[in-house]
C-alpha cells in the first residue's frame, strides 16, 4: 500500500465552506479510474450531494480540529498499513461497517509485523487493546467474529485500493500419451508396396 493519503482538507469539497472547529466531516476514500486514491472530505450535512468520481473503499466521520501554529498542513502521508490504522483508530472518527472491517484486518496485520503489541480487551471484552510499538500510544479496536465472509469482505475493499492481485501464470499441460489419436504426426506413415509383393 503505497499511496499518498492526504491530511485532512481545511474545507468541505462540495460546498467549498472552510470547515470550523467541531464541524461534522465525512472523509471517503476513492480509487479513481485512473488507480489513483484520492481522499475527500466534507461537511457531513453535504454527504447527499457527494458523487464519488470512482468507487469508494472506506468512510468515517470525525470532528474538525484546528491545527496548531507549528504543524505543517501540507504534509503527506504514505497510505500505508500503519497510517491508514492510525488514520481509522483516532479516537474522534466514528466508524462505519466498512472502516471498522478495515480497522480489525489491519490490526490483526500490524500485531503480526508486531507494529502493534495486543494488551488484552477493555473491562466489558467489546475491544481490543493494541499498543503502537513507536508512540507506545493505546488503540482500542472492536470486537469481531473473523468469519470467512469477513475476509472477502475485506479482501473486496483491499482490491479496491491496492488493485486486483496479479493472476499467477498457469501451468501448461503437456499430454504424456503417444497414442496415434492423441498425436497423430508422431505416427509413421504406411508403407506403400506396387508390384508383384502387393498383389499376394
Amino acid at each position: 500500500m503505497e499511496m499518498q493519503l492526504q491530511p485532512l482538507a481545511s474545507a468541505c469539497h462540495v460546498s467549498g465552506q472552510p470547515f470550523v472547529e467541531g464541524n461534522r466531516v465525512a472523509s471517503h476514500l476513492v480509487s479513481k479510474k485512473t488507480g489513483e486514491v484520492v481522499r475527500y472530505d466534507l461537511l457531513e450535512s453535504e454527504t447527499g450531494n457527494f458523487v464519488a468520481d470512482g468507487v469508494v473503499a472506506c468512510r468515517w466521520t470525525q470532528l474538525f480540529k484546528v491545527r496548531k501554529a507549528n504543524e505543517n498542513p501540507d504534509r503527506a502521508l504514505k497510505l500505508t498499513a500503519e497510517t491508514l490504522f492510525i488514520t481509522l483508530a483516532d479516537p474522534t472518527a466514528e466508524p462505519t461497517t466498512e472502516s471498522t472491517r478495515l480497522l480489525q484486518f489491519l490490526a490483526l496485520m500490524l500485531e503480526r509485523k508486531r507494529v502493534l503489541r495486543p494488551k488484552g480487551r477493555t473491562a466489558d471484552g467489546s475491544r481490543n487493546l493494541y499498543e503502537h510499538a513507536k508512540t507506545k500510544q493505546l488503540f482500542e479496536v472492536p470486537a469481531g467474529e473473523l468469519t470467512p465472509e469477513f475476509f472477502v469482505q475485506v479482501q473486496a475493499q483491499l482490491s479496491v485500493l491496492v488493485g486486483e492481485p496479479k493472476p499467477k501464470a498457469s501451468a501448461v499441460v503437456v499430454p504424456t500419451t503417444t497414442s496415434p489419436e492423441a498425436n497423430p504426426q508422431d505416427t509413421p506413415p504406411p508403407t506403400q508396396t506396387t508390384g508383384p509383393e502387393a498383389a499376394s
